[in-house]
């Protein structure tokens, strides 16, 4: 009783009620600064529609998309695969603003160690005009290396990631290269569950992981896999004591990580299986660790599902439920494939290339008061942009190799063909298309011009 009275007496002199006051002002300022912190990159919906879609192109099983970073359009990779939303090449736009600029390190796969970046805060971020994220953190790397244009052939100026998956249902339809974007209600989870089959996943360090059961040639074995769409192959796997490298293999370039080149060796393994959905022979990239010396691995991650993999199926992402959905596309029954002449091709800018055309003219005489005309025709040389590519890699005891085509020859035709006529893409495709196709080569070293040709050959 006696300490309730001293209570009551303090509440009403002046200091109580400035101590109380104050600490109203501090909850206060809590909230606010907790609900501006939780309002960071996040995606707010800009229209009346319940669905967005938002078209996509797909290249080497790639998802790109259109995005306006402070109102300047740029080219994205979609990738469940990164954290944070990376900026790393501006060679096709004149400028772009950023805000708020702090210097961080960024890790990645790689053979190199963690390279400069910077961090900016309270960029705004549209997609389709209608989800816009009016407070978005960018990583800005500075390295010149990293330039994922060269081995898409399209201007690529950053990737996205986490931040525009964590708070919808995201549906990538492969069939119609296109994203649909739901708001985040219980009645579109219930539409997709009819037509999809649910998988679990968990969200770690804000990636997606699910397991699947991974048929070597003598065990089966549980994966934790993270799910990678901004991953252009179908698997890969780490080595340890029940993974190890399957025979046949051979050693390849994988590609390009944010930490250097990624090398390793291809092989296949018997099955994958999802639940029912079983995938026969796929090829296995197990990347050597040096390039994965960077990577901070979750517990009992053991690789990732890629996108050649997952191009196969439908899939609609569910963050907030931890699910994944996943429904069989036209694709599904495509046999793996891989590189069957050792030659890795990248984009090297471009070139003007003449081409004649004819112009019309019409002339005009004079004679005797009259006019008459006379129609005439001559050839002029039009000027046109076309792509130029170099070889960016020769795999050892390789097709390619035993040709004698080098690292940093560039190609002047294919079958005849000039190079600049196909798309990087195309080339792609011809050089794993079927064992035993010819493939003749002309390539520029050193001034030269040096013909050859090779068979392709299938080792795995």
């Amino acid at each position: 009783m006696f300490f309730l009275s001293i209570v009551l007496l303090l509440k009403e002199c002046p200091i109580y009620k400035f101590l109380s006051m104050l600490k109203n002002l501090l909850l206060i300022v809590s909230l606010l600064i907790s609900f501006l912190i939780q309002g960071q990159n996040q995606f707010q919906w800009n229209t009346k529609n319940s669905k967005i879609k938002i078209p996509f192109k797909q290249i080497n099983n790639l998802i790109f998309i259109k995005v306006l970073v402070n109102d300047i359009p740029l080219t994205f990779l979609l990738d469940t695969g990164v954290a944070e939303t990376v900026l790393f090449s501006l060679e096709e736009t004149d400028h772009v603003k950023f805000f708020n600029v702090e210097k961080t390190m960024l890790k990645g796969l790689g053979n190199e160690d963690a390279i400069t970046a910077l961090r900016s805060s309270g960029n705004t971020l549209k997609i389709s005009d209608k989800l816009i994220d009016p407070s978005h953190d960018v990583l800005i790397i500075l390295e010149e290396d990293i330039n994922f244009s060269t081995m898409v052939g399209i201007p690529v100026n950053g990737i996205l990631g986490y931040h525009f998956f964590k708070d919808f249902l995201i549906e990538i339809d492969y069939d119609r290269k296109a994203i649909f974007v739901y708001e985040n209600k219980e009645k579109y989870r219930n539409k997709i569950s009819r037509r999809y089959q649910e998988f679990p996943i968990s969200i770690e360090d804000k990636k997606p992981y699910l397991k699947a059961k991974a048929v070597l040639s003598d065990k089966t074995i549980t994966a934790k896999l993270l799910v990678d769409v901004g991953n252009s192959d179908a698997l890969w796997l780490f080595e340890n004591d029940d993974i190890t490298v399957q025979i046949p293999n051979f050693e390849d370039f994988l590609g390009r990580g944010f930490s250097g080149d990624i090398f390793g060796k291809r092989a296949r393994i018997s099955k994958l299986s999802l639940d029912t959905f079983q995938l026969e022979n796929p090829i296995v990239a197990f990347p050597d660790s040096i390039s994965i010396k960077n990577v901070k691995l979750v517990p009992d991650r053991v690789g990732s599902i890629g996108a050649e993999i997952l191009r196969r199926f439908n899939i609609v992402f569910d963050y907030a439920s931890n699910s994944m959905y996943l429904k069989k596309n036209g694709d599904y029954t495509d046999a793996f494939s891989f590189n069957m002449s050792g030659l890795e091709i990248h984009h090297k800018g471009k070139q003007w290339i003449p081409k004649p055309v004819e112009i019309n003219r019409t002339k005009i005489t004079f004679q005797s008061g009259e006019t008459a005309a006379t129609q005439t025709t001559s050839l002029a040389l039009e000027f046109k942009l076309k792509p130029l590519y170099r070889i960016a890699n020769v795999r050892t005891n390789s097709p390619a190799d035993f040709a004698g085509l080098k690292k940093d020859d560039m190609l002047v035709s294919i079958n005849k063909k000039p190079a600049y006529l196909y798309s990087l893409q195309q080339i792609n495709a011809l050089l794993k298309s079927k064992e035993g196709e010819k493939i003749k080569m002309e390539v520029e070293r050193n001034g030269q011009i040096i013909a050859t040709e090779f068979v392709l050959k299938k080792i795995l």
